[in-house]
């Protein structure tokens, strides 16, 4: 089978055509804080960011997108991120996004262990890590149930509205 697809997703590179549903994704407030958002993308950077990702690859872009599609019906579910890779260390952080209508069906775990198997087995990483918010228990179950491990809390690291929140540093190693 393919490295990036299972039975009920694939994951595929952004193109043209999901410009409006990422446009959507990406200026939605709720979000910024999570993803170090400040103001809102335009349409334009958005589709050469689209153009550039599909001349460049993750070691010279330092960060790869692949949009989540369900197999039954082609549609797309979501997002999920390589970023701050290091390619000398070997590591990267993961970043996923799954939209509303499409969550609490495992399509986000099935997403992540593609993509875990794609950075270990393809790209040879050694390891992914990702911050999460402490109070996101969904987001902690899903990188926990897909065995990554807590392994240091980030004391006030996200700006709120009532103050400051912790972040959870979980960490994947590759198997040997």
């Amino acid at each position: 089978m393919n490295l990036l697809q299972n039975k009920t997703v694939c994951l595929r590179a952004p193109e043209p055509e999901d410009l409006e549903l990422l446009y959507s994704w990406e200026n939605n407030p709720e979000w910024w804080e999570i993803g170090n958002t400040l103001a809102p993308y335009s349409r334009y950077a958005i589709r050469i960011y689209i153009e550039e990702s599909q001349r460049q690859d993750i070691f010279q872009l330092r960060q790869l997108r692949l949009m989540i599609v369900c197999r039954s019906d082609q549609s797309v579910a979501g997002m999920i991120d390589l970023f701050d890779f290091d390619p000398y260390h070997r590591r990267a952080a993961v970043g996923i996004y799954v939209d509303a209508l499409y969550r609490k069906q495992g399509i986000a775990s099935e997403a992540l262990e593609l993509l875990c198997r794609y950075a270990f087995d393809f790209l040879h990483l050694h390891q992914l890590y990702a911050h999460v918010a402490k109070g996101n228990t969904a987001s902690l179950r899903l990188f926990e149930s897909s065995g990554f491990e807590r392994c240091g809390v980030l004391s006030q690291w996200i700006c709120r509205d009532k103050g400051y929140n912790d972040v959870v540093i979980l960490q994947r190693i590759a198997s040997i």
